[in-house]
């Protein structure tokens, strides 16, 4: 591994590891573990399981995108790709998603051509496709929430998330500014393709992640794509809610003083709520740290806090609840396929 990799993979380490420590600074001890353990922990479970069936939903919505490529291909290694890469994303922030690239490539026939008809580059292609359709549904759900409970979410947003957009003006100029560098480099590629067989080999590799991109628009039956895609999102949604009806469990009379009024607050969480938690929860998806650590336990609990009021010592016990639950769902659907690949 090269010294920049492993640089980059410390500091993302030690991001997590920053935001855990803000994340869980103030945390009384004594009461998280009492409230952990006050949970209703059948739901919890069910949790899990949703955990599990979104895991298959979205395995069923990239074989789509990957049916164009190679449609040899079985469900079977798709949904292990699908486990596997999240069972390291638990390591090393995106690395499942190449290793997933990487683990269809080896299952995928060879073409009359003599490559793999789903080479490296080309899943790759449907990979980042399947990325970019998550956060524009994301965006879309962000939209129809805002537009409906604007009066409920509204002043939080405007403080806490477009506010802050809007003071980083400098980064939004140096993301375009690099957009343009990066197209003016792809353009570089093309004209002097035939001039050296390095370049050469990169612009084949671009035209496979391109034909990858492409395979989006050649499936059949987009209403399953759609279908699929909106399953995907009401699983995390309802992942969100189960862990709400868990925290709700709680019992003030066993927990320290300042407690009550927090889970009197919670107990007035809904659907609503949940749904916009689950919303919350897929941002800190974007913070480059290993499994989310830290930063989905940070968003989430200071969501609670300047939302609804709710302690950050009550917040973090939910935060952590949702997480580490999904976490232990990923190394055991993880772990199974990586065995079952092994055999």
């Amino acid at each position: 591994m090269k010294t920049k990799d492993i640089l980059k993979y410390v500091l993302s380490a030690l991001l997590a590891v920053v935001l855990l420590w803000f994340s869980f600074k103030d945390v009384n001890w004594t009461d998280f573990w009492t409230g952990l353990k006050e949970c209703r922990w059948e739901f919890v479970i069910c949790s899990m399981l949703i955990g599990e069936l979104s895991f298959l939903t979205r395995s069923l919505r990239w074989k789509m995108m990957l049916d164009p490529l190679d449609p040899s291909l079985r469900l079977v290694p798709v949904v292990n790709a699908i486990n596997i890469s999240y069972l390291v994303n638990l390591v090393i922030p995106r690395g499942g998603d190449v290793l997933r690239c990487g683990y269809i490539a080896k299952h995928s026939a060879v073409g009359e051509d003599g490559r793999k008809k789903a080479s490296f580059d080309k899943v790759l292609g449907t990979a980042v496709m399947d990325r970019i359709w998550d956060g524009v549904f994301m965006l879309l759900l962000f939209v129809v929430v805002l537009s409906v409970l604007w009066k409920r979410y509204g002043a939080f947003v405007q403080d806490n998330i477009l506010g802050s957009v809007a003071a980083k003006r400098n980064t939004v100029l140096a993301l375009m500014a690099l957009a343009v560098a990066g197209l003016a480099v792809l353009w570089a590629i093309y004209r002097f393709r035939e001039r050296s067989k390095l370049i050469s080999k990169v612009w084949t590799f671009i035209q496979g992640l391109f034909e990858g991109l492409g395979s989006f628009f050649k499936m059949k039956r987009w209403w399953l794509f759609l279908i699929y895609t909106v399953m995907v999102w009401v699983c995390y949604w309802f992942m969100s809610a189960t862990i709400i009806r868990a925290v709700q469990g709680m019992d003030p009379a066993v927990l320290g003083e300042g407690f009550s009024d927090g889970i009197s607050r919670l107990q007035s969480l809904d659907l609503f709520d949940a749904l916009f938690l689950c919303l919350i929860g897929a941002v800190s998806t974007l913070v480059p740290v290993p499994g989310g650590f830290g930063a989905f336990h940070y968003l989430v609990s200071l969501f609670l806090s300047v939302m609804y009021g709710i302690p950050m010592e009550i917040g973090i016990i939910f935060a952590t609840l949702s997480h580490e639950s999904q976490t232990i769902t990923q190394i055991i659907c993880g772990g199974g396929s990586y065995i079952a690949e092994m055999k």
